[in-house]
Order: C-alpha cells, then sequence, then structure tokens
C-alpha cells in the first residue's frame, strides 16, 4: 500500500470516475486503474461498485475511504510541521453553508488570496450537518456554520453574529409580528436549517402554527419572494447584498435574536499555517 494509491483512491471516490481523477492527478486513467485493481487485491475487498458511467463506494471503500483521509491529513500535518513558523502554502479546503458563502466569503476569499498566493483553496458549500461531518472525517480542514457544534472531536470558534430579518414583497402590509406571517406563504431552507429553527420558535411563542415551503437555495427563496409569492426570513447578509432587487422590503424584529456563525475544525489537524492563517483573517475582518 503506497500513499500514491490512496491518493488515487481518495480522487476517484470525490469524482466518482477515474477519468476525472486522471485529469486531476495528470496520469493516464490506465493507470489508476491499475493501482486502484492492485490496491483492492491487497485489501481482499471491492472498494467501488459501478453504477451507471460512473463509480461508488462500496461499503468497504465507505469505511477505507475515512483512513485514507486521517493516512493523508497526518501527510499533511508532518508537511507542516518541518515548514513551521513559513509562510503558508499548499492546499486549504474550507466549507461554509450557503448563505455565509455568499454574503460574507466572496471579499474574504479574495484576500486571503492576493495575502497568500502559494496556498492552494478548495472551497464547497453544504447543509451544516454535512460540513460538521466533512471537517471529523478530515474531508476538509475547516468551516463556517450557524450552530455551535458539540461533536467531542471539533474545535469551535464563534466569528461574527448574523442578524435576522423578515423580507417581504413590499406588495404585503408591513410586517410587525408573527401574526403578519398569517396567511401567507413562508419559503426557508429544510429542517436543521437554524434560521429555519429560529423563525419557528418565534411562531411556537406566538402559538402559531404556519405551514413552512422548505427550499434549498436563496437564490430560489429570494426569487420567489420578489416575485410576491411569499415571506421568508434571512441572514442580514442575504438581505444587504439583494435588498436592491425589485419588490422586496425587510423588517427587522426585535424578538428574533442573532445568531453566531462559528469556525470548526478538527481537534487532531495539528500544526497548519494555511487554516491558522484563515482563521487569524476571519477574527480581523469580521
Amino acid at each position: 500500500m503506497e500513499l500514491s494509491q490512496l491518493l488515487m483512491f481518495k480522487k476517484v471516490a470525490d469524482f466518482g470516475s477515474i477519468a476525472r481523477a486522471a485529469e486531476q492527478l495528470h496520469c493516464v486513467p490506465s493507470n489508476i486503474t491499475t493501482r486502484i485493481k492492485n490496491l483492492e487485491e491487497e485489501l481482499e475487498e471491492l472498494l467501488f461498485i459501478r453504477k451507471g458511467r460512473g463509480l461508488v463506494l462500496s461499503p468497504s471503500g465507505i469505511i477505507f475511504l475515512e483512513y485514507t483521509n486521517r493516512i493523508l491529513t497526518l501527510c499533511d500535518e508532518a508537511k507542516r510541521s518541518i515548514n513551521f513558523g513559513t509562510t503558508p502554502t499548499g492546499r486549504l479546503s474550507i466549507g461554509a453553508i450557503e448563505s455565509s458563502a455568499t454574503s460574507r466569503l466572496p471579499k474574504l476569499l479574495s484576500t486571503y488570496h492576493q495575502s497568500y498566493p502559494e496556498v492552494k483553496i478548495e472551497f464547497s458549500t453544504d447543509t451544516w450537518k454535512n460540513l460538521e461531518s466533512k471537517v471529523v472525517k478530515h474531508e476538509i480542514d475547516g468551516a463556517i456554520i450557524a450552530v455551535n457544534s458539540a461533536h467531542p472531536k471539533i474545535n469551535c470558534e464563534a466569528i461574527y453574529e448574523e442578524e435576522l430579518v423578515i423580507i417581504a414583497s413590499s406588495m404585503f402590509d408591513n410586517i410587525d409580528s408573527a401574526e403578519s406571517l398569517i396567511g401567507k406563504n413562508i419559503y426557508m431552507w429544510p429542517d436543521g436549517c437554524p434560521y429555519r429553527k429560529a423563525l419557528e420558535n418565534w411562531l411556537s411563542e406566538s402559538n402559531l402554527s404556519v405551514p413552512i415551503t422548505s427550499m434549498a437555495s436563496y437564490g430560489t427563496i429570494l426569487g420567489c419572494v420578489s416575485s410576491g409569492a411569499g415571506v421568508s426570513l434571512v441572514p442580514k447578509g442575504i438581505y444587504e447584498q439583494f435588498k436592491s432587487l425589485d419588490g422586496i422590503k425587510g423588517y427587522s424584529i426585535s424578538e428574533l435574536e442573532p445568531i453566531n456563525n462559528y469556525f470548526i475544525w478538527n481537534k487532531d489537524t495539528g500544526h497548519h499555517s494555511a487554516k491558522d492563517a484563515f482563521l487569524e483573517l476571519i477574527k480581523t475582518v469580521f
């Protein structure tokens, strides 16, 4: 078993395709096919199952991927330890919930790239629960979420507060209470979203039960609201970015308290100058 085999295995697992993995690793697909086959023979287990034109991890492959991520992360840590104190270089994989990615991070990522051009940033968005899982499994180096993670393998640091704003069609009457939402369509991210939970708690405190339509896209939510179809509760950063859209008004409600956003990383990461520099920049900017 060699590190190059593990890296090939991870890339195929990430992309579900030997051809795409070969593009990333700048080698021919037949080389990866052979090396993966040799790895499976050594382990005496199939790591992938063919599905349509792609590949998916087998049950054994799912288990092996977690160990692979840990091994590759440890190798990266060993390299960083040798180069301790030098300017951040290498790969930095960061995830974020969509609200942060849309409103807060573009400028931050641009500033980071200008400050540390030798760092290759890999960025992705997902739900907070999936991001937490990826950090635990060493699939990404860190993430921004809107939940104070209590996972025993995660370090969690508050980085900024996100005020909440009710957005509604300008054709509606002013919204100043939970009762103002009665009879209106409400569009929110699916269950598990902390902003949705804040809205549900607010309605519950007023003894109201109002149907909520799930939409996993702020673009779709904003489109529905601006067209006069209904209302939503969004982070202020989202509202500030899109308030110029025709047909949208924003309302701050005192009962809706701000929600902390956090940066999380795995406790076992060790020295990681690129991640540490990213966290310091977050503190400076926010």
